[in-house]
């Protein structure tokens, strides 16, 4: 009897303050029923890819970051996501980070992942006033003491900065950024040539 294969592994990058990362996350479902892939979600602090790299956020060129939300925008709509603007842009998106690196292999990390992207560019939410947090904890049943005990685990913030720097030690310079085996995929706009490798 023939052996089936094991499906592929996609590996997403992320950081919840990259609004092509949210539209990424929203296209995956569609990608993994066709695929078969089995994706690993990988929190990463996006701060500190610009500052190992040199790079920066589009919107902090004028013209670009108004290209860009116009750009995204055009894409939410083509593929049915829902996308918002978030006024409080940008936020720091460091506790946030740290709790994704903290629920890692916790069943509630799919919940927390959903909360928080939603939060940030569906709803949208200041995530960086610690009283819009309740609520988007409670949705994914995450408890606000649980949430600062991992802003202060060593265990915790080392494992954001380790995923950080190896995915820079990767090639990554933004997010959201894909890899399936050693190929490297960077964009939401880019899924395309991301579920071909999956295919091949």
């Amino acid at each position: 009897m023939p052996k089936t294969p094991s499906p592929k592994k996609l590996e997403f990058l992320f950081d919840f303050g990259s609004p092509a990362s949210y539209l990424a996350y929203k296209a995956l479902p569609g990608l993994v029923a066709r695929t078969g892939a089995e994706v690993e979600y990988v929190p990463v602090l996006l701060g500190g890819v610009f500052k190992a790299t040199g790079n920066a956020s589009p919107a902090t060129i004028p013209a670009k970051g108004a290209w860009m939300n116009a750009d995204l925008a055009r894409w939410a709509k083509r593929h049915g996501a829902v996308f918002n603007r978030n006024p409080h842009f940008p936020i720091n998106t460091l506790h946030l980070m740290r709790g994704a690196a903290g629920l890692q292999g916790d069943p509630r990390f799919p919940a927390y992942v959903e909360a928080v992207f939603d939060a940030m560019w569906a709803e949208p939410r200041n995530l960086g006033d610690p009283a819009e947090m309740g609520p988007v904890l409670a949705r994914a049943g995450v408890s606000g003491d649980e949430f600062l005990a991992f802003q202060q685990d060593e265990a915790v913030k080392a494992r954001l900065k380790d995923a950080t720097e190896a995915a820079v030690a990767r090639g990554m310079f933004g997010a959201p950024t894909f890899f399936v085996g050693g190929e490297m995929f960077f964009g939401q706009d880019r899924l395309d040539f991301v579920e071909e490798a999956l295919r091949a």
